[in-house]
């Protein structure tokens, strides 16, 4: 699934300036413990999160997610914008809770990472 196709199935406001290009997903990773993330995501995946400091950021770059989602209309600072452009990570923005998001993106044909 595409960039823009997240956004639209989230109804999502995508924060960061960089060219939307050919970056697909086709995993969800949700979890506000970056640790859990660290350990059982995968590429090629969008990670739903509520947990808006830069953090996020790092651990999406050092897991190789190219795509994160703020829940709960929860936005993040102007540092994390910056590090994620730089990163060429896409971070978008939705009013819905983690629950709503990910079970939208369920039913949009996306798996989830945590599964072996």
């Amino acid at each position: 699934m595409k960039i823009d196709e997240i956004a639209r199935v989230l109804k999502a406001e995508i924060l960061t300036q960089i060219p939307v290009g050919e970056t697909e997903v086709d995993l969800v990773c949700a979890s506000d413990l970056m640790s859990d993330v660290l350990s059982f995501s995968k590429s090629r995946a969008v990670l739903v999160t509520s947990l808006t400091n830069i953090q996020t950021v790092r651990t999406a770059e050092m897991t190789e997610i190219s795509v994160v989602c703020f829940v709960n209309g929860k936005k993040p600072g102007d540092d994390a914008v910056k590090l994620a452009e730089k990163n060429s990570i896409f971070l978008l923005l939705t009013g819905l809770s983690m629950y709503g998001a990910c079970g939208r993106l369920f039913d949009a044909g996306l798996g989830d990472c945590y599964e072996r």
